[in-house]
């Protein structure tokens, strides 16, 4: 008899920690990297024992998911590859305050009232060593007929930091960005859905060079031995900070709090580093370039409002012969 009352209060004890656990589970929407994101899951779940449940998908998936959850919304925490979607959802109003203790270390243009960055990439050109072609150096080199039907580039309707390269280039070159994506257009690159859809063609050798990659893809194939070669252009590039945000319709807040906390710790941003990302903290070693190491274009401030970034990848759409999304 004593011996079923213990197996009964065991039982009733671990079905109320499985619904402890459950209310206290934290959905979280990132746009990758996919491997970055489970590894930060795990490593939370583990160190916390809240459970995590990640959606992962591109940055313009992410955020028409969202968009149409508005009227049940399940994201509690939300990482995009891209600054301006931060910016608008602020303006919004749909964002949680929350500073990090471990955001001391993250560089003061990287992190704000609202949202903090999760780790940065870079956009750059990636170049396969072995396509014939000679190396580029700058943007413009992939007008040239050497490249011709050579070049691909990732929509930046699907990839955040593609659409905050489009914004920084028309920032810096007004007119002259639009002269050359007409030109890049004439010399036959082809816009290729996400980044990795754009990469892959260039590591399997039927493309030369991608326009406007996310550097820490390329850096990862690069380590596994393709022949594939990260170049900064010598006119400038952007960094595209990926914002971390809480979101206020959340009912997990504190969970979600002690999420960021996570990233950001040493632990966290180890991972980033990992990814080949540049982490939000200047404390961790990385073995590969930093934002300090590159030559910037401005980043302009009304880029980044929700109607101008509309507006330009429109324009963008339409030139490519695409139907805006």
């Amino acid at each position: 008899m004593l011996h079923r009352k213990i197996i009964a209060t065991l039982t009733m004890a671990f079905a109320a920690s499985v619904g402890v656990q459950h209310a206290h589970a934290l959905t979280v929407y990132t746009a990758g990297p996919g491997n970055l994101s489970k590894k930060l899951a795990a490593g939370f779940e583990k160190k916390t024992g809240i459970k995590v449940d990640v959606f992962q998908a591109t940055t313009g998936k992410v955020m028409a998911r969202i968009e149409a959850e508005q009227a049940n919304p399940r994201a509690d925490v939300l990482i995009s590859a891209s600054w301006d979607t931060a910016q608008d959802l602020e303006k919004r109003g749909w964002l949680a305050p929350f500073q990090s203790a471990n955001a001391s270390r993250v560089p003061t243009p990287f992190k704000t009232t609202h949202y903090v960055a999760q780790g940065l990439s870079a956009l750059g050109i990636v170049w396969n060593a072995r396509s014939g072609t000679p190396e580029p150096h700058d943007w413009r080199d992939l007008t040239k007929p050497v490249y011709r039907n050579l070049v691909t580039m990732p929509d930046p309707a699907l990839s955040g930091a593609s659409a905050d390269l489009l914004l920084g280039l028309q920032a810096r070159l007004g007119s002259e960005a639009w002269k050359l994506f007409d030109d890049l257009k004439q010399n036959g690159m082809v816009v290729s859905g996400p980044n990795a859809q754009a990469l892959n063609p260039v590591l399997q050798g039927a493309k030369a060079a991608v326009f406007g990659a996310v550097d820490y893809v390329a850096y990862a194939a690069a380590a596994q031995g393709e022949a594939v070669k990260v170049i900064f252009p010598t006119s400038g590039t952007v960094i595209a900070p990926r914002p971390m945000m809480i979101l206020n319709t959340s009912k997990q807040q504190n969970e979600a709090r002690q999420f960021i906390d996570y990233v950001l710790s040493e632990e966290g941003q180890q991972m980033v580093a990992e990814a080949w990302l540049i982490p939000a903290r200047e404390d961790i070693a990385i073995k590969r370039a930093s934002f300090r190491d590159l030559r910037l274009l401005p980043q302009g401030d009304a880029q980044s409002s929700s109607t101008s970034r509309a507006d330009v990848l429109a324009r963008f759409a339409k030139l490519n012969g695409q139907h805006s999304r």
